[in-house]
């Protein structure tokens, strides 16, 4: 992978991904964010790799998608044929999932290729909306098992070592996921708990807080305003974690509207 200029250095980006093949299916609910996501890329320079943590991927250690064409895991059920027929033939690069795991390695952070894996929705749905040429080797790297937010900064640090070069890393997850809550029929109604809990984020991420300071409210999220509310499980907020572990400045809001009902938030650092 190229060596960056000092103009084109690693961009940093957490957003939320949508429900499932939705996005592509052209559900209403869904509009703002593939609006979002089709001029993402205008605010990006155009990398010579992306790296995606998705939501939807957990192992025992950090895991590097390292197929050289990786096919695509359509993690998702009874949705109609189409979904199942959504192609993303995005190559990967075996030679950086083995450099960017022997980075971690080095950072005292257990690392392991997978070269069976394909990208799960997690990847390809927002790619496809991003970057809908296929043009930019892709690799995914997984969540670890035990969801321990920690673990999960630490894992973005260990990635530090890649700001100096054109990679786009994503944080593929969604800032509100809860199930429940879910409005899949589009409507919008008032809910003070998922406004607060975007706004505690947008806090902890955007404010003028020491990396020390930012860190520790993610450690602690789950103390947060109506934080079990809006992430009963947070598979969906970890990929955050590594991206604010990865950068150490504080981010901006490039993304804040409804997701099937309900306020969703992204960040660029």
């Amino acid at each position: 992978m190229n060596q960056s200029t000092s103009d084109n250095k690693a961009q940093i980006v957490y957003f939320s991904h949508g429900g499932g093949p939705l996005p592509i299916l052209g559900d209403e609910a869904h509009k703002a964010m593939v609006e979002f996501m089709k001029k993402l890329p205008n605010q990006l320079h155009k990398p010579d790799l992306i790296l995606v943590i998705s939501a939807h991927w957990e192992e025992n250690v950090a895991t590097l998608l390292s197929a050289e064409k990786p096919v695509l895991f359509y993690d998702y059920y009874g949705f109609p044929a189409q979904a199942y027929e959504i192609q993303y033939p995005a190559a990967g690069s075996p030679k950086d999932a083995k450099r960017i795991a022997e980075i971690l390695e080095n950072n005292n952070i257990h690392a392991k290729l997978d070269p069976q894996r394909g990208y799960d929705h997690g990847v390809f749905i927002p790619l496809k909306l991003m970057y809908p040429k296929a043009d930019i080797p892709c690799l995914q790297l997984s969540l670890i098992s035990g969801l321990n937010p920690s673990a999960h900064l630490a894992l973005g640090k260990g990635l530090r070592e890649l700001k100096n070069e054109n990679i786009l890393v994503i944080g593929s997850g969604f800032s509100f996921h809860n199930m429940r809550a879910f409005s899949w029929e589009s409507k919008v109604e008032t809910d003070l708990g998922n406004d607060a809990f975007q706004n505690w984020l947008i806090e902890t991420c955007t404010s003028d807080l020491s990396q020390e300071e930012r860190e520790q409210r993610l450690v602690d999220w789950a103390k947060a305003p109506a934080a079990r509310y809006c992430h009963p499980r947070e598979e969906h907020l970890l990929p955050l974690h590594v991206c604010q572990g990865m950068s150490d400045k504080p981010a901006e809001v490039i993304f804040d509207d409804r997701i099937l009902g309900k306020r969703a938030i992204a960040f660029k650092w």
